[in-house]
């Protein structure tokens, strides 16, 4: 028997992983996986990263989204040399509430420390707090449920545990990256629905006639030069044959001037 390593190839790949590590994934969505672990220069055998379903409000459906998992956050902190441990989470008090017509109990917060070891010798820590609220996934659906996945209503300290976690990794090593991981995304919505942002039209302000005893004040006005014309038809709608005495007027030899207000 040949002790050489045998290559797979692309299509024994992919059946491997739909069969094994992505089950039930896509082809399109498991070829993305290899083409990110490539990329990035990961071992896709390790599953890296997670394939997310995730609802595009610009494709108007879910779609397939490759991000990382907290675990490949955890291999490349240890493989700097430099971190220092982690904290076991802390959990702020627990909640009891129905949400989308269904009773939780989760813990309001989880918080989270890692430490790095700084050129400098000194150990730092980086800490993080996430809120169940603002992270958990929703279960969605055609019901457009805002209630708690299964996921995130049988591992609520779980699930708050590893978005915490995630983030402080993030804070105590910024370089490995600042992709959110599946465990924080499950749930989100991809693209946010987008916003009109063009400016309403200012109101035109509405225009009030001038009777017909103001017209002889009017023209007085515009000849002494204490408004023009343009200005009066700004504020008031005149008649074709108010605009037409008018103009007949301006052109006759100067009138004594006469105050005018607008109404």
């Amino acid at each position: 028997m040949s002790n050489e390593l045998q290559v797979m190839s692309e299509d024994d790949m992919i059946y491997t992983l739909q069969t094994s590590l992505y089950v039930g994934a896509k082809e399109e969505s498991v070829k993305m996986v290899m083409s990110y672990c490539k990329a990035a220069k990961l071992d896709v055998m390790q599953k890296p990263v997670h394939i997310v379903p995730m609802w595009s409000a610009k494709q108007g459906c879910m779609t397939d989204v490759v991000m990382p998992g907290i675990g490949l956050y955890r291999t490349q902190a240890s493989r700097t040399g430099e971190f220092a441990g982690i904290s076991e989470p802390e959990f702020g008090p627990m909640i009891t509430e129905t949400i989308g017509g269904q009773q939780v109990t989760y813990p309001e917060y989880a918080k989270c420390t890692v430490k790095r070891l700084l050129p400098s010798g000194v150990i730092a820590e980086f800490t993080a707090i996430e809120y169940w609220m603002e992270n958990y996934a929703v279960k969605g659906g055609k019901e457009k449920s805002i209630a708690p996945n299964a996921m995130w209503s049988k591992r609520p300290r779980g699930q708050i545990a590893k978005c915490a976690e995630a983030q402080a990794l993030r804070k105590a090593f910024p370089e490995l990256g600042s992709a959110p991981t599946a465990e924080e995304m499950e749930g989100k919505t991809l693209y946010q629905e987008e916003k009109d942002i063009t400016p309403e039209p200012k109101p035109v302000p509405t225009k009030r006639p001038l009777s017909d005893k103001r017209i002889d004040d009017a023209i007085a006005a515009i000849k002494a030069g204490s408004f023009t014309l343009e200005q009066i038809l700004e504020n008031h709608e005149l008649t074709d044959e108010q605009m037409k005495k008018i103009t007949d007027e301006l052109r006759t030899v100067e009138n004594e001037d006469v105050p005018y207000t607008p109404e």
